[in-house]
């Protein structure tokens, strides 16, 4: 039964935290290249990013049911702002010397933003995987434990309600490999992307 609930995790976890880090690239990139998107979009993130994610579950259950969109919709929106915030901190931090170096070597404003920005900005946008994933897998199991049949956090919740102590320890450990294989996942991806820092 172990694997069947770490499928279920598993599928809910890759797709809410792939498509919540793809839209937090593609937002945080937007507001650092254009000036309009940065007043128009910062402030509605710095003020939605504070709320706690697993308390707009019941809401999510509302809209998408209890099945598993509103489990993946909290996942997505959970890892959607802190990978905003750190696209948008990395492209604020490129040196700008060497986007006036890139000008006046005569290069387009898009081999500009994929020579330099992107390069530049890509430390700190793998350093917000790191946390959104961290931030994913503590809503993954809450959403679990709140409306799932299936899933680690249901498995957990379960061995605690039948006071099952082995298969308590045995839903922290997956948990645990869970992490720990995301961590090394984003180190593999950290050594293939910024091998130039070498």
């Amino acid at each position: 039964m172990l694997w069947t609930h770490l499928e279920a995790s598993l599928y809910r976890l890759s797709v809410g935290w792939i498509f919540g880090s793809a839209l937090g690239v593609a937002v945080g990139l937007t507001i650092g290249l254009f000036s309009l998107a940065r007043a128009g979009m910062l402030p509605i993130v710095s003020a939605l990013f504070p709320i706690p994610k697993i308390a707009l579950l019941p809401l999510f259950i509302v809209w998408f049911g209890i099945g598993e969109g509103s489990k993946v919709a909290t996942i997505l929106f959970g890892t959607f702002f802190p990978t905003v915030i750190a696209t948008y901190g990395g492209v604020d931090n490129v040196d700008r010397n060497l986007i006036r170096m890139g000008q006046s070597f005569g290069l387009s404003w898009f081999s500009i933003v994929r020579k330099i920005i992107i390069p530049g900005a890509l430390p700190a946008i793998l350093s917000g995987f790191r946390i959104s994933a961290s931030i994913a897998i503590v809503l993954l199991v809450a959403a679990e434990m709140i409306g799932a049949q299936y899933g680690i956090g249901a498995y957990i919740l379960m061995a605690g309600a039948l006071f099952a102590t082995d298969q308590l320890i045995a839903g922290v450990a997956m948990l645990s490999i869970l992490g720990l294989t995301v961590s090394w996942l984003i180190g593999k991806a950290e050594q293939y992307f910024l091998n130039w820092r070498t």
